[in-house]
């Protein structure tokens, strides 16, 4: 054999091997960590969470990730109460705050997305909504989140300084029951995130208002303090955090925080 073939015998055996190495070794995501993970966030996430949990779980065999999307204040009203959450992931610092108060988070929670509001309307907009002015007119069927959970609260900042005075025909728990009004033509318009008129593809259509941009909701994210499952808490808030998370999140429609 000449020595230019047997170069290039060697290294074919060499890269073999390499390819066997990378065979066995873990995904660059995987942690180590195993057991059951369980999050508590807020339903806006709802979406890109579920999909984020699937990955972080093909990324550590072993690992289950359970949710509970809800209205934040109830998620936080849950924890204080003792529920058994490893990570909490709010839409508000306030709902955060209720939580640090109580001891139920050591860690400081971090922001690790902002969120704005936008007017979703049903596909082809029956109302002719153009605006925040138009949630005050009797005549239209507008839903809002109640003023105790975020959406509601930043809807409340957005119209006071719109100047709007507000005539909500109904006041949903949580920003997915107020789309879900969209959804099914049962209000001409309601205030949501931008995030869940965007998962809402074709049913629902999105109108922008420049108030949004004064009413802006942080995303915080936490370990609990009591977590049964302590590492893998630790390890999917990094994962939330990390560029496969903000890549995900940022296809939802997120901002960086």
């Amino acid at each position: 054999m000449s020595r230019p073939v047997r170069a290039l015998a060697l290294v074919a055996a060499l890269s073999l091997v390499g390819c066997g190495s990378e065979a066995a070794t873990p995904p660059p995501t995987s942690t180590g960590v195993t057991g059951d993970i369980t999050v508590f966030a807020a339903a806006s996430l709802t979406e890109s969470f579920t999909k984020l949990g699937k990955d972080f779980e093909a990324a550590n065999p072993g690992v289950k990730v359970t949710f509970n999307f809800a209205a934040s204040s109830a998620l936080a009203q849950q924890i204080n109460q003792g529920a058994p959450a490893d990570v909490f992931a709010a839409a508000a610092p306030a709902n955060m705050k209720q939580v640090t108060d109580a001891g139920a988070v050591t860690d400081s929670p971090v922001t690790f997305v902002r969120n704005r509001l936008q007017i979703a309307v049903p596909k082809g907009n029956p109302g002719k909504v153009t605006g925040l002015v138009d949630f005050g007119k009797a005549e239209l069927k507008i839903a809002l989140c109640t003023e105790k959970v975020p959406c509601g609260a930043a809807a409340k900042k957005a119209l006071e300084i719109a100047g709007v005075t507000a005539r909500p025909d109904t006041l949903e728990q949580d920003v997915k029951a107020a789309l879900t009004k969209v959804r099914l033509g049962e209000v001409d318009a309601a205030l949501v995130y931008r995030t869940d008129v965007k998962a809402a593809g074709d049913e629902v259509e999105g109108i922008e208002f420049p108030e949004a941009d004064k009413a802006v909701n942080d995303y915080p994210i936490a370990a609990t303090a009591k977590a049964p499952n302590a590492a893998g808490a630790k390890a999917f808030v990094d994962y939330i955090r990390s560029a496969k998370g903000r890549t995900v999140l940022s296809e939802a429609g997120f901002d960086a925080p």
